[in-house]
């Protein structure tokens, strides 16, 4: 008996040696992007290192309205025309994002983009008054007609435009993992701007991530422990400018077309990034006290939120947890 626990610890521990990580770094999707993993093969390594920058900039490639050759792109051109053909793929992210706009009574709307294309964050542009007046009343989910059965797509209006920006990451980050775990990987942080999701643990213990602080990027407002789980944060300090000391920040109110102006910074933890993206921006919009109403509802979703006046909250089961 001694000399079986001796063998398998011998066998437990090469392995364990044998193991190491690997990490990658990458601009795609307008954002730095990781993907960090223990692999016992380099040449697998290099392989899925290879396969998750290729996945992402594949999904960028297919939903970047910037690109006049993205699926996205073509459905913005033509949907109005017609009830368009489009993608599985394309089918389930917007089943996805039509979801989450009935769930939040339509401050997840990817329709944001019928007028917040006119924003340039880069150049410090935005629309005009007279713009905002007639563009805000095409940004309505409803007016997206989706018929999964006969794969196709129809917009109501022609001056309906479609934007994945609240949650094409996450959904780059949930296939980056899926490839991840298909070739037997169990300890991996993949993350692309404000969406990261773990699996497993770094060298036997949790991963931490932690939440800036949205008025000082040299600190944390929280580090938090994570284990096959997905967080993801939305703030109003990355993509935005200054004028006239009002701040636009490239989050939409769809009810206003203008910046959301009730928070700072909402982080949200859930098993899928794609839902912890989704809603990220959707309580973003809500403010906290709508917001955490709403979190506080749907089981397995956390929410950390710094209002407009910088008041940090947290969604019931984490204040239960810190007590």
């Amino acid at each position: 008996m001694k000399l079986q626990i001796g063998l398998f610890f011998l066998i437990f521990l090469s392995s364990n040696i044998s193991a190491k990580w690997y990490s990658q770094s990458f601009d795609v999707m307008g954002t730095r992007a990781k993907v960090e993993f223990e692999s016992d093969s380099e040449q697998l390594a290099k392989s899925l290192i290879n396969q998750t920058i290729q996945e992402m900039q594949r999904i960028d490639q297919a939903m970047s309205p910037f690109k006049t050759t993205s699926e996205i792109s073509r459905i913005n051109r033509m949907a109005a025309k017609a009830p368009l053909i489009i993608s599985k793929e394309m089918i389930h992210l917007i089943e996805k994002s039509l979801y989450y706009s009935r769930l939040t009574k339509g401050s997840f709307d990817i329709t944001f983009s019928s007028l917040g294309y006119l924003f340039d964050y880069r150049n410090h542009t935005k629309p005009t008054k007279q713009q905002k007046q007639t563009l805000v009343k095409y940004i309505d989910y409803r007016s997206v007609i989706l018929k999964p059965v006969d794969s196709t797509i129809y917009f109501k209006h022609p001056q309906i435009k479609i934007d994945f920006g609240g949650i094409a990451k996450g959904y780059a980050v949930d296939q980056c993992i899926d490839i991840l775990k298909a070739n037997g990987i169990k300890n991996a942080f993949v993350n692309a701007g404000g969406d990261s999701r773990v699996i497993g643990r770094k060298n036997g213990r949790l991963w931490y991530v932690g939440v800036r602080h949205p008025r000082d990027a040299n600190k944390l407002i929280v580090n938090i422990p994570l284990e096959n789980l997905s967080i993801s944060t939305s703030g109003d300090y990355e993509r935005y400018f200054t004028e006239k000391g009002v701040r636009y920040r490239h989050i939409i109110d769809p009810t206003t077309g203008d910046s959301a102006r009730l928070s700072q910074s909402v982080t949200i933890l859930a098993d899928y990034s794609i839902d912890a993206d989704a809603l990220s921006t959707s309580i973003f919009i809500l403010g906290t006290e709508k917001g955490l109403a709403l979190i506080n509802r749907i089981p397995g979703v956390s929410a950390i939120i710094v209002d407009k006046e910088g008041k940090l909250s947290y969604s019931d089961d984490l204040t239960d947890a810190t007590h």
